[in-house]
This record gives C-alpha cells, structure tokens and sequence, in this order.
C-alpha cells in the first residue's frame, strides 16, 4: 500500500516539475505599429515573436506626458492580442485578433499582451 502511494507521490512531483520547468512562451509572428518619431513624422516598429502572457509597453508611446500614443497596430501573430491606451497595461482596450487586418490610425494603443485563443 505505501509503494502505491509513495509511486503515486513521486509521479506526481516529476509532472510539476516539467510543468514549471517549460520555457516561457512566446507569440509567433510580427506585431506592428506606427508612432510619431521625434521628427514629427509617422514611424512604424516591429516587435517579433512577441512574449505571451506579458504587458509589453510600446517604448516609443511609454510615456503620456511627452510622448503621442501609437497608432494602427496589425496583429500579424499565432495569437490575440489586447492593446490598451495606457502605458502598463492601464485603460481603454481593444482585441486583435491573430493574423487579422490592419487596425486604422484611429485605434491608438500604449502597450499590448498576447494570449492563447
């Protein structure tokens, strides 16, 4: 009865290893965007193969005080993504679906997160 159990105890303390010893995720595919570069004229950025599960804040749009918010993002992804109109993961949000249509210039974003559909 005790080899059942201590069988039973190890089994089960090898699949919790393996499950927090995987490798963080990532979405696959490009995510872009435009901002106002320091010149005043629209830039666009990339960011490839972003992380999933993690607020990533838009470097060029981080700050509300001096910086404008990035604008039309096209979620080229394996994943959904949420973009939010603060910096942090903060505010207003929308859905992008993965692999979907470019948003226009009007959906202005500040940081975004990708996950699982």
């Amino acid at each position: 009865m005790r080899l059942r159990h201590s069988v039973a105890a190890v089994c089960g303390a090898l699949a919790l290893t393996a499950t927090l010893a995987s490798p963080a995720h990532a979405a696959t595919g490009e995510f872009t965007y435009r901002f106002v570069g320091i010149s005043g004229e629209p830039r666009s950025a990339t960011l490839d193969d972003p992380a999933s599960g993690e607020c990533l804040t838009i470097p060029e749009a981080a700050d509300p005080n001096s910086s404008e918010p990035a604008f039309a993002p096209h979620n080229d992804t394996d994943e959904k993504a949420i973009v939010f109109t603060g910096p942090d993961c903060s505010g207003d949000t929308w859905i992008l679906r993965p692999h979907g249509r470019p948003a226009g210039d009007r959906l202005k974003l500040r940081s975004v997160v990708f996950f699982r559909p």
